[in-house]
Order: structure tokens, then C-alpha cells, then sequence
């Protein structure tokens, strides 16, 4: 035993794979990617103003949809939102102690100033859907939506809950930009003002204007960023919650939903709908699926099919089930995952459309044409003057939009 050697194992200690000086290069190599995505987020979010033709979509959209609705409401406004509703302006302030919500609906019990209020409600939503004023109107519209919901709130449908927050959302939003009063306003100041040079600021009044720019295009892109993760949390938790219950694995949901008295617009046709077992199986698991796959899919293209197939499901909600308002609230927040150049691309297509079925001429002195988009550049930051002087000379409108905001 004592004679017995001790055997040597190898040494553990660590050895150098590298020599200090690649160690160091292979952290400055690191350091540099990291500030370089580090500078190519914050020109993301300064650099301009990303989808406006998107957030124009959604004013639109949510503009029409809350018009109609009111409209659809008007021979029921009195009891929904007026002094004869059965929730009382009494009651809505007792909650309103509790919640901290507000309206304008209930300053008076007047019936005239009632009326008076569902007038500018109806004038607003149609203004802000215009794009008239669009800064005010957005602010104005949020007021009107607000109110209207929390005057009534046990008493609709569920489906003015987006409405309210994407209407809160929009109010940060440059979503005057596009397709608008006030963009046409814009496009026409600039065709008369020509090749007129711009006034010569100060530079005081020049940092002003480029920190009120950054500050405006910050403002949008970081609004447009909360709209679209709104409605993916929305989808995603729809989906978790859909999966935790017994009757969406089964595939029976829809099932139950078609027979509830409450949810059957047309009997008919929902007795109809529910005599095909299969069909409503697996329209229950592509329903959770889709719901719970919506984040992940965003980043290719993978996300077409997946917003046709949730437009034909919505669709199909407000016609089985009668929720037109709630089915048309998430088709319009869809539209905020499609890029610029989709949009842009629309009015090219609606021109060449019309002019193969004759029912619309060509107009090449219009294609050859004069401004479409005022300057969207600042003074100072590279590539703005070849925007400003591209979006004045030889460009269509559309061409001239997709390559701005592709």
C-alpha cells in the first residue's frame, strides 16, 4: 500500500483558447453590434413616422363603425343612453364614485341637451372619419366614446370596449396624415406654394420645429407600437382562456354558443350551421389556435393567411352571432399588421381596375404629376432633402408613397 503511487490526473485548470487581444476584439465586435441596434431602434422611432397609412385605416374605420352604430341606436337612444335609460344618470354617478369614470351625458337630465349631445356625437364621429381637423376631432372623439360607454356600460355589447381604448390610442397618432381632409389641404397648399422657398428660421425656432417633429413622430410610432400590442394581447389571452375551458377541447363551443337564444339573430341559420358536428369541431380548434399563434406568426408572412382566415371568422361572428359592432371593431384593428405598401398599392390597382372595365379614364397629365405628399423630411437629417424634392417632382401619388413608407 505505501509503496503504491498516487495517480496524476490531468490538470483542470482553465486555459486560454484565445490570446487577449481576440478577446478584446471579439467584445468591441460585440459592443459595436449592440450600439448599432441600439441607433437603428431610435432611428425607427424618430426617423419618421412608421404606418400612416395603418393608423388612417383605423380612423376611418372606427370613425364609420362608431357613426353607424349610433345611427343603428338612434331610435333607441333614449333608453340605452337618455333620461328614460333604466340605469338612471342617478345610478351612473353612484358608480362613477366608485370607478372614477365620467360622462358628459350626465352634466344635465335635460332632454334637450341629451339630444343636443347625440347630435355632436354623430357630427364628430363623422368629422374624425373624414379626417377634418384630425387633432382636435381624435380628442373630441375619444370624449364622445368615453361618455357614451360609461353612460351605459352594462348596457351594450362588449364590443365598444376596443373601440373606447383604440380611441384613446388614436388620439397620439398622426392619423390625419393619410387619406384625409387634411392631408388633401396639405397636398393643395403645397401645389399652390410651388417652388416658393420656405421662410428662413432662426435657429432658435428651427430647434424648436425639429424637436416638436421628433417629438410628434416618437409620439405616433410608440402609439402605433401599444396598438398592435393590444390586439395581440387580446387574441393571445382569448386563446389561453379558450384552451383552460372543457367545451373548446371537445370542439363543442360553438356548438352551445349557436343554440343560446341570445346569440341567434337568424334561428334559422344557426340551426342550419349547427347541423354539421365536424365542421364546427374544427372550426373551434382553428379558432384557439389561430388566437394563440397570432403573436408568433406577425413577423412574416405567415400572417396573410392568418388574417384572412380571422377576417372570415369575424365575419362569421357578426352574421351567427350578432355582434356586428364587436366582429367589426377587431377587423378593423387587423388592418394595423398590414405594411404601407399594401395600402399604397390599393389605389394603383382601384385606377388600373377601372380603367380595364372603362368606367374611369386614364389621366396622364395626373400620373405624370404634381405633388402628392407634402415634405415629410427635417431640416438636418440625412436623406430628407432627396425626400422633399422626390415628393414634389416626378413621382406618382402612389409610387411616390409605397417608396416613402415601404
Amino acid at each position: 500500500m505505501g509503496s503504491e503511487q498516487i495517480p496524476q490526473f490531468p490538470s483542470t485548470a482553465p486555459t486560454p483558447h484565445r490570446p487577449a487581444a481576440q478577446e478584446a476584439s471579439v467584445a468591441g465586435t460585440a459592443d459595436r453590434w449592440f450600439l448599432e441596434r441600439i441607433g437603428a431602434l431610435w432611428a425607427l422611432l424618430t426617423h419618421r413616422p412608421v404606418s400612416l397609412y395603418a393608423a388612417s385605416v383605423l380612423r376611418i374605420g372606427y370613425g364609420l363603425l362608431y357613426l353607424v352604430y349610433l345611427l343603428r341606436e338612434f331610435p333607441h337612444r333614449d333608453e340605452i343612453w337618455g333620461p328614460g335609460s333604466p340605469w338612471t344618470p342617478a345610478l351612473a354617478r353612484q358608480l362613477f364614485d366608485q370607478t372614477g369614470w365620467n360622462s358628459i351625458l350626465i352634466l344635465s337630465d335635460n332632454r334637450a341637451y341629451f339630444e343636443l349631445c347625440y347630435v355632436m356625437a354623430l357630427v364628430t364621429s363623422a368629422l374624425f372619419m373624414l379626417g377634418w381637423r384630425t387633432r382636435a376631432m381624435s380628442v373630441l372623439f375619444a370624449v364622445v366614446v368615453a361618455s357614451f360607454h360609461a353612460r351605459s356600460i352594462f348596457m351594450t355589447d362588449g364590443g365598444d370596449n376596443l373601440i373606447l381604448l383604440m380611441a384613446l390610442y388614436l388620439v397620439l397618432t398622426s392619423c390625419g396624415r393619410r387619406w384625409s381632409l387634411d392631408a388633401r389641404r396639405n397636398r393643395l397648399l403645397a401645389a399652390r406654394a410651388g417652388d416658393v422657398p420656405e421662410p428662413v428660421r432662426s435657429f432658435s425656432a428651427q430647434q424648436l420645429h425639429d424637436a416638436r417633429t421628433t417629438l410628434t413622430t416618437v409620439v405616433h410610432n410608440c402609439a402605433m407600437l401599444v396598438i398592435a400590442a393590444q390586439v395581440c394581447f387580446l387574441y393571445g389571452s382569448a386563446g389561453l382562456y379558450k384552451v383552460q375551458g372543457p367545451t373548446w377541447g371537445s370542439g363543442t363551443a360553438l356548438h352551445y354558443a349557436l343554440n343560446l337564444e341570445l346569440f341567434q339573430p337568424w334561428p334559422a341559420l344557426s340551426h342550419l350551421v349547427d347541423e354539421y358536428p365536424m365542421m364546427i369541431a374544427i372550426a373551434s380548434y382553428v379558432t384557439v389556435l389561430l388566437q394563440v399563434a397570432f403573436p408568433f406568426v406577425l413577423f412574416g408572412r405567415l400572417k396573410y393567411p392568418v388574417l384572412t382566415v380571422l377576417l372570415g371568422m369575424h365575419i362569421g361572428i357578426a352574421v351567427l352571432l350578432g355582434l356586428p359592432l364587436f366582429s367589426g371593431a377587431m377587423i378593423v384593428a387587423d388592418a394595423v399588421f398590414l405594411p404601407d405598401r399594401f395600402y399604397a398599392f390599393l389605389p394603383r390597382l382601384w385606377r388600373r381596375a377601372a380603367q380595364r372595365t372603362g368606367t374611369r379614364p386614364s389621366a396622364p397629365d395626373r400620373a405624370a404629376g404634381a405633388v402628392s405628399v407634402p415634405p415629410q423630411g427635417r431640416p438636418g437629417v440625412p436623406g430628407s432633402t432627396h425626400r422633399a424634392v422626390s415628393a414634389q417632382k416626378d413621382i406618382t401619388p402612389a409610387t411616390g408613397l409605397a417608396s416613402e413608407h415601404g
